[in-house]
């Protein structure tokens, strides 16, 4: 399991690094003559149509309702894993992370309402510091290499679970717009199917995509946000088979590539791409990028923090072995990474609202900037001085 969750984080740090190539490539697309040529490339036109089955938009939105539905899976299959035998397996392991993860999510949007509150279009958008970005933060804290304990990367990646499991619920209860009864339905007709696969200990992983593909497609039509079926989907797939066998660590070892090298960055590259035009210094001190990055900066790491300390006061909690609560509030900044998620909240909440998206954005890129640069220098500050010797490294030499 010490081998997996190594393997997992080096891929999320060389994602990291994609991320900020894709998001700076976007911004310069976005405001020079190359305008015209990245607009055109997130509007191609797809369509998909099987008798009366019509699915018609953009690239843009196929990579938001559609790629990110993969990244979902990959979330789902990830949460499982951990809940079962990694680090959220039982109360003791489980609590501190969940507890921290909730205080992470209340406490920015809380900041954020108390800047845009009276903005009724303005008041969407709550949830969008709520978010953390797993392969920016991990990326960050890869930077410091054997510096970082284990327990403290176990920790990070836990909360960040949790906190994009959180999220999903969000998107989920909050931005749903319309309801297709009959979508719905059958939505739920594929899920009890899947149900089935999962209690008939069916091992066949293409058998559950085929079904959750078919699941995507109803709740897409259903009107709810179809990145939801991905999560499900990730949760039925069994993660013991026989013979020594797990269909879900295959396929998540299958998918990890092309979710961290191709499909977050090509999600930044097309999301990220904010027009400047008119943008002043007055209008970026304007409630809602305000209230984007201060979440993201202040509510982010105030609310991880101090719901751990009193988890901790109080008993629920026990503090993970070989870490210490300065590192832990380090850890909380590096949280305020919400980038990816982030984004992905915002083009919900302001959809068709340019206006309201582009500060939104700028609020993001503001607060997650300055969470990366100040949870890198608070953890350079509180780690050892010297690289962790392991006993997988020792092995190795």
């Amino acid at each position: 399991m010490t081998a997996i969750i190594r393997q997992f984080l080096k891929l999320e740090a060389a994602s990291g690094v994609l991320l900020i190539i894709a998001a700076i490539l976007a911004l310069i697309m976005a405001n020079t003559p190359l305008q015209g040529i990245y607009q055109q490339f997130l509007n191609i036109p797809i369509a998909v149509k099987i008798s009366v089955l019509d699915i018609d938009k953009p690239f843009l939105l196929w990579i938001n309702d559609g790629l990110m539905a993969i990244f979902f899976l990959v979330v789902g299959l990830e949460v499982k894993r951990e809940l079962i035998e990694g680090s959220l397996a039982g109360r003791d392991k489980a609590i501190f992370p969940v507890v921290a993860a909730v205080g992470g999510m209340l406490l920015p949007a809380l900041v954020y309402l108390f800047f845009n509150f009276n903005d009724e279009i303005a008041r969407q958008g709550w949830a969008i510091p709520a978010a953390t970005d797993i392969a920016f933060a991990l990326g960050i804290m890869a930077l410091l290499g054997k510096r970082v304990p284990t327990e403290l990367k176990v920790f990070l990646l836990a909360l960040a679970i949790i906190d994009d499991l959180g999220v999903i619920i969000i998107i989920a209860l909050f931005y749903t717009k319309s309801v297709s009864i009959m979508a719905l339905g059958l939505a739920m007709l594929s899920l009890l199917v899947l149900i089935w696969m999962n209690w008939r200990k069916v091992e066949n992983t293409s058998a559950y995509l085929v079904v959750g593909v078919i699941l995507w497609v109803c709740i897409l039509k259903s009107g709810i946000h179809a990145t939801l079926a991905g999560v499900i989907v990730g949760f039925l797939i069994p993660l013991k088979g026989g013979q020594n066998n797990s269909p879900s660590e295959q396929l998540e070892h299958l998918l990890h590539p092309w979710v961290a090298y191709l499909i977050l960055p090509l999600f930044a590259f097309a999301n990220a791409g904010i027009q400047l035009d008119g943008v002043t210094l007055t209008n970026l001190a304007s409630a809602l990028p305000i209230g984007v990055a201060l979440g993201l900066l202040i509510g982010k790491p105030t609310g991880i923090f101090l719901f751990s300390w009193l988890a901790l006061k109080l008993g629920v909690a026990k503090l993970p072995a070989k870490i210490n609560l300065k590192q832990i509030f380090a850890v909380s900044v590096l949280c305020g990474i919400g980038f990816t998620m982030s984004i992905f909240i915002a083009s919900l909440a302001f959809e068709g609202l340019d206006n309201f998206s582009t500060y939104a954005r700028l609020g993001i890129l503001i607060g997650s900037t300055l969470a990366a640069i100040l949870g890198l220098l608070l953890l350079n500050s509180v780690l050892p001085k010297k690289p962790i010797s392991t006993k997988a490294d020792n092995q190795a030499g």
